[in-house]
């Protein structure tokens, strides 16, 4: 699937990024060296198909494995792959880090959570219509833990 330069320049917007390391807090291990980076805003989507223009994306920039769903409503991370949520429909909350030392943020379509390896997260609850699609980076092979 190539992906012209001026196709992402027409989707890729400047977004809001809000940038967090989260600490070891005994229960998950999250990632002391490499932050969470939530970008607020960072695709455009159209109203057909928005999950394959994340994908697309994605791809372009060595996210591979992709999936369509949700996320677990259960804290849960992956401790040999970092992962990455593009909201491509919908809404939802979500918590990031765990219970102790996390954070709860609102996602919307556009949105685009990177998770670093080791960070809990889990959504607490969401829009009918909510789906995100993951991806890891070329050649990491995720597994699941649930702390």
């Amino acid at each position: 699937m190539a992906t012209s330069k001026q196709r992402l320049d027409e989707i890729l917007q400047t977004p809001n990024a809000v940038v967090h390391i989260f600490r070891d807090d005994r229960t998950f291990p999250n990632n002391e060296k490499l932050p969470l980076v939530l970008y607020l805003c960072a695709i455009k989507l159209p109203e057909h198909d928005p999950a394959s223009t994340v994908e697309e994306i994605f791809h372009a920039h060595g996210w591979g494995d992709s999936w369509r769903n949700g996320i677990y409503p259960y804290h849960h991370y992956h401790s040999t792959a970092h992962e990455v949520l593009g909201v491509s429909r919908g809404s939802a909350t979500v918590r990031l880090g765990g219970d102790d030392n996390g954070q709860t943020f609102e996602v919307q379509a556009g949105d685009v959570i990177i998770i670093p390896a080791g960070v809990a997260h889990k959504k607490l609850g969401s829009s009918s219509d909510f789906q995100v699609v993951g991806a890891y980076p070329t050649g990491q092979k995720w597994d699941m833990n649930y702390g």
